[in-house]
């Protein structure tokens, strides 16, 4: 029997899979592709990431890609400031997209659709069918995130914040009253998107990320990556992400001093790309290595003693967090960090809050080799029995069977 066709759209092209986001979608467009004929629409917003554009046509039927100027992304904010669209919507908007999901619905007489990220929703909300399946994947609860941002922020920062906050929340219920599904990347993230969708709730799911567990696996071989200094430390994200900056500069000037004053030439890696100006900025720190983007992160993370996610702003769930885990390293997370993750504080992982707490459970894992590697056995040991991606998938499978039946 020929597979049906499903339409796959996503604000950022899923693949590489090297950054939250895109690891994500890269596993659940491959899951898809197990049942549906796929065609893919998405975004780039980094140009060295053309180079896969022919990986993803190799495995897909029709592929878009878009890329995102800055001054389109100016003129589509502009467009949102003048009526209520959420800035973070309007600059998705593109006619280019609008057509190209147009002639696959038409073309192939689409029954499924699977849209990732919020921003991509106006798409498919124009096509909406009781035979078409649309499965919305908020992965988190952008608009809460928005709203710690206003805590955080000074005018007129805050107040943009204030309305995107605001017309996303709006928006998100909107898109609750229409989808068939709604997923989040955890059951905290899904608890408190019901609380927000009222009578709408009964759309909503968790669907887990999972981990690579045969890419991410404790390394025989850790050489170091340079010398080994007494005590190595290692952060890793996308360093143009507001948290993932704030989370390092916390890490650089609040945190490190006092693990090198307890343990003198301790280092801290920082490894992902595009690093901003306050990421480049901390690499002139002592004790501090900014990397850039790197083609493998995991020989950074084997070489060090410890894995930190000292994230402050966050929502769903930290990927770094799983990988390290899943690599048998010992991590040290603050508790925003931890949020979403199914693991035993104190078992698997340690779980802190504030700077004088995290550098001191930092500087005990230094002086207790037993312990690291009690924990770090413990963390690939949960990580297995729970993260693996086809676990995480029969959630997905189970939605889709049941509209179908459904729909006859």
């Amino acid at each position: 029997m020929d597979k049906p066709h499903l339409l796959f759209l996503a604000h950022r092209i899923p693949y590489p899979p090297n950054k939250g986001d895109k690891i994500r979608s890269f596993n659940i467009l491959s899951h898809l592709r197990r049942h549906f004929h796929v065609h893919l629409g998405a975004f780039i917003d980094d140009p060295d990431d053309w180079q896969y554009e022919d990986t993803l046509r190799a495995v897909c039927g029709e592929v878009c890609l878009i890329e995102r100027s800055g001054a389109g992304k100016l003129l589509s904010a502009a467009h949102g400031l003048l009526d209520d669209t959420p800035l973070s919507v309007a600059l998705w908007s593109d006619p280019r997209m609008r057509s190209f999901v147009q002639r696959v619905i038409d073309r192939y007489n689409v029954r499924h659709s699977y849209v990732f990220s919020g921003q991509m929703a106006g798409y498919m909300m124009r096509h909406l069918s009781s035979r078409r399946m649309f499965i919305m994947d908020f992965v988190d609860m952008d608009s809460d995130k928005f709203t710690q941002y206003v805590r955080t922020s000074s005018w007129p920062m805050r107040r943009i914040y204030q309305r995107e906050a605001v017309r996303l929340r709006q928006f998100e219920k909107q898109i609750a009253r229409t989808a068939d599904a709604c997923l989040f990347v955890s059951e905290d993230e899904a608890a408190l998107f019901r609380r927000h969708a009222g009578s709408y709730g009964h759309t909503v799911y968790a669907l887990e990320n999972g981990v690579d567990l045969e890419f991410f696996t404790p390394l025989e071989d850790e050489t170091p990556v340079g010398e080994r200094p007494p005590l190595g430390l290692v952060f890793t994200g996308a360093m143009d992400y507001r948290p993932n900056i704030e989370a390092a500069e916390w890490m650089v000037e609040d945190i490190l001093p006092r693990v090198r004053d307890a343990v003198p030439g301790t280092h801290f890696t920082i490894v992902g790309s595009n690093p901003s100006r306050r990421i480049e900025a901390l690499g002139g720190r002592p004790g501090v290595t900014v990397t850039g983007r790197v083609p493998d992160v995991r020989p950074f993370i084997a070489a060090a003693d410890v894995s930190v996610a000292p994230i402050r702003t966050a929502r769903g769930v930290q990927n770094k967090v799983l990988e390290a885990m899943a690599m048998g390293k010992p991590v040290v997370a603050t508790d925003q960090a931890y949020a979403g993750i199914s693991a035993e504080a104190g078992r698997d992982l340690i779980v802190t809050s504030g700077a004088d707490a995290f550098a001191a459970a930092v500087v005990d894992l230094a002086k207790d080799d037993d312990a690291r590697r009690r924990i770090g056995e413990a963390a690939r040991k949960r990580v297995e029995e729970y993260y693996s991606w086809d676990r995480k998938m029969a959630v997905l499978d189970t939605l889709i069977e049941r509209h179908d039946r459904g729909a006859g």
